[in-house]
C-alpha cells in the first residue's frame, strides 16, 4: 500500500475544517491527520502527529497564523505550511510566504484549486496567485517599497495588535492573549497611531473596525 501524504489542518471554524477534511479525504493519496483552532494547540499535537504538511488560516483563536508559520519553519524545516484564509491576499500572502509558508490561497478559491495547491507544495514548490507572483517580482524589481496602504507598514505582531483592536478587545485583554504586559500593549498602540497617522484612541479604534470590515475578519 502505498504511503498516503498526512495534512494537519488549523483553522478556527469547525464547518471549515470539516470541509476541507472531507476534500483531502475524498483522494487516494492523502488523509487528515489532526485538526486544531489555535497556535499552542496545533504546536502540541503537530508534534505528536509529524504530518507531511500543515494547512493554516491567519486568524486563529489564540494568536496569529504568522506565528504558527514562523515556529514550523524554525522547528519542523520539513513540515512545508500552506495558507488558506479570509483574508485579502493583497495584505497577507506576502507576510505568509516571508514568514515561511509555502503557499496561500484565498477561501473562496478553496474548492476549485486546494487539492492543486496542497500538491503543489507536498511535490516542494511555492504555490501562490499570479496577482501575489508579479506583485513580489514587482517589488524585487523596484526601488521603492511605498505602498498606498499604510496598514502594510505594520510589523506582523503590530499589525495583529491592530486586528484585535478591530475586534472590539481592550489593552487588558489584548496583553492577555498575546502573553505580554498591558504596557508593551500600549507602546504597539503609539506606533500604529504613528505609523498610520491616528491622532487618538477613539480614531484607532474607528480605523481598526473599518479595516476589520473591509479585509475579511
Amino acid at each position: 500500500m502505498h504511503h498516503k501524504s498526512r495534512i494537519f489542518i488549523v483553522d478556527d471554524h469547525p464547518i471549515f475544517r470539516k470541509g476541507l477534511g472531507q476534500l483531502i479525504n475524498e483522494e487516494s493519496d492523502m488523509i487528515v491527520c489532526g485538526e486544531a483552532e489555535e497556535v499552542n494547540e496545533a504546536r502540541r499535537a503537530i508534534e505528536q502527529t509529524e504530518p507531511d504538511m500543515v494547512i493554516v488560516d491567519i486568524t486563529l483563536k489564540d494568536k496569529s497564523g504568522l506565528e504558527l508559520i514562523k515556529y514550523l519553519h524554525d522547528e519542523y524545516e520539513d513540515i512545508p505550511a500552506l495558507v488558506i484564509s479570509m483574508h485579502n491576499e493583497s495584505l497577507y500572502a506576502e507576510r505568509a510566504l516571508k514568514s515561511g509558508a509555502r503557499g496561500y490561497i484565498m477561501k473562496e478559491e478553496m474548492t476549485t484549486n486546494v487539492i492543486h495547491a496542497i500538491r503543489h507544495v507536498l511535490q516542494g514548490k511555492i504555490y501562490a496567485s499570479d496577482n501575489v507572483i508579479n506583485t513580489l517580482l514587482g517589488k524585487l524589481g523596484s526601488k521603492s517599497e511605498l505602498s498606498s496602504n499604510p496598514v502594510e507598514s505594520l510589523s506582523d505582531r503590530e499589525l495583529e495588535v491592530f486586528q484585535l483592536i478591530g475586534k472590539g478587545f481592550g489593552r487588558k485583554e489584548i496583553a492577555d492573549i498575546l502573553g505580554v504586559s498591558v504596557k508593551t500593549i500600549g507602546s504597539y498602540r503609539e506606533i500604529i497611531k504613528r505609523k498610520l497617522n491616528l491622532k487618538n484612541a477613539p480614531e484607532l479604534m474607528k480605523r481598526a473596525i473599518e479595516w476589520r470590515n473591509t479585509s475579511g475578519r
